[in-house]
């Protein structure tokens, strides 16, 4: 099976931003969307091999897109970069390649030729030798062995220090999808898609939830995790042995009392899915 691109658009104006994206997942790919500078580098730093392509705006808030192009060719990751952008004057143009972009596609623009460039770029561009191999589905992760667990992912068998452990089938369903995707970040749209089967825009906390189980079930203190880690604005990531995975302490930011920090669980269907409680 073939592995879809992942393209991380960083724009501000989210209903051209959204559309954007609605045209490239209907062409296959999966995106990534941020709105600010400061949170893709955020991204890309936290996973050099997370994206294969960058659309970017240059007028964003906290820190230009010239500014994150600059950074991304500072810290020599070979990652393509189209500039999509409102300035259009030969010299916001030089400005842009100067900083290390690929193309420059001036705003407003025609959306066959968006498409026709990014399809190119990808292809020029073939992105991340140094990736693992992504894995097939005839090459799922049968067992693994972590902390003080060990998994079963064919017989659903769960032990944790030596004691059973039951679990749902979407607990393990997420739990392999992070282990097959093993020290990567993963974003909460791509959970959704990818283990619920469900939009990535969806307002829901169920992936919070399930990571609140899965720490609760494997970390030996839930409020400080090891394995299942939360990277501010980006997403989740699992590390199988944390002394080995070379991580920065700076770079995680654990959120059991942020993002994830919800201790109730919302009204779900048999998948978890739930939508955000409403406000009292």
């Amino acid at each position: 099976m073939r592995v879809r691109k992942n393209i991380l658009i960083v724009e501000d104006e989210k209903h051209l931003a959204m559309g954007v994206k609605y045209n490239l997942e209907a062409e296959g790919y999966r995106v990534t969307l941020v709105g600010d500078g400061p949170t893709a580098i955020r991204l890309v730093e936290a996973d050099h091999f997370a994206f294969d392509l960058m659309i970017l705006d240059l007028m964003l808030p906290g820190m230009s897109g010239y500014a994150v192009c600059q950074w991304v060719r500072d810290h020599e990751i070979a990652l393509p970069i189209l500039i999509l952008s409102a300035r259009s004057l030969p010299e916001d143009r030089a400005r842009g390649f100067d900083c290390g972009a690929n193309q420059y596609l001036n705003k407003p623009f025609d959306l066959d030729e968006l498409l026709s460039r990014v399809k190119n770029l990808l292809k020029l561009y073939p992105q991340r030798p140094q990736q693992p191999a992504a894995v097939s589905p005839l090459n799922k992760a049968k067992d693994i062995a972590f902390g003080k667990a060990h998994i079963n992912f064919e017989t659903y068998e769960v032990q944790v220090d030596q004691r059973e452990v039951k679990m749902t089938h979407k607990e393990l369903q997420l739990l392999r999808y992070f282990v097959e995707n093993q020290g990567r970040v993963i974003s909460r749209q791509e959970l959704l898609a990818e283990v619920w089967d469900v939009s990535g825009e969806m307002q829901t906390r169920s992936v919070d939830q399930f990571m609140l189980r899965l720490r609760k079930i494997f970390e030996t203190d839930p409020a400080k995790p090891k394995h299942f880690i939360t990277l501010r604005d980006a997403g989740y990531r699992f590390i199988a042995e944390p002394n080995l995975s070379g991580t920065q302490d700076g770079q995680i930011v654990d959120s059991v009392n942020g993002d994830d920090g919800q201790n109730s669980v919302d009204s779900q269907n048999d998948d978890g899915i739930a939508s955000e409680p409403q406000a009292q």
